[in-house]
């Protein structure tokens, strides 16, 4: 698993235009696991900072409850539909998934800046894959570029 700094050191381009898409608006979508295992989706917001990826909630909301219990987690930016007559003017979309791991410490808690007067829940992910996905500059193929843990840096072409 990589902090958000260590994917940005391995593949700095790669990590800019992830960090673009993401911050393209202010809602993700996010990604949890039920106590049964079933999906379950929340928007949320992510903050990129002290190259970290963070995630904060409302005291006993479900989607922190499910990450208490297994801290997998897959969350997607924001993305607009393409032009339909010039898609290689569309900017892509980004996602990243990894192990949310929730910070208790009050110094960390009190430097990230929750809520004032508010009690919360903050979680680090531990980033474990990076994917971002656009049209190529043709217009007639989608290129998906993405970072593994383990497996590095890798761009799929698709017609």
């Amino acid at each position: 698993m990589a902090s958000w700094q260590e994917i940005e050191k391995e593949n700095p381009a790669l990590a800019a235009r992830v960090l673009a898409s993401m911050g393209k608006g202010r809602h993700k979508t996010m990604a949890t696991l039920r106590r049964d295992g079933s999906p379950r989706i929340s928007g949320t917001e992510v903050e990129f900072k002290n190259g970290e990826v963070w995630l904060g909630s409302m005291p006993g909301a479900m989607k922190a409850l499910d990450l208490r219990r297994d801290p997998r987690v897959a969350i997607h930016g924001p993305s607009v539909d393409p032009d339909e007559a010039d898609p290689a003017s569309w900017d892509g979309e980004a996602k990243l998934a990894g192990r949310a791991v929730e910070v208790t410490d009050p110094a960390v808690r009190e430097a990230f800046g929750g809520p004032p007067g508010q009690d919360f829940h903050l979680f680090r992910v531990d980033v474990t894959e990076v994917v971002y996905t656009r049209v190529d500059e043709s217009g007639e193929h989608l290129l998906i570029e993405m970072w593994h843990e383990g497996a590095g840096h890798r761009v799929v072409r698709r017609r």
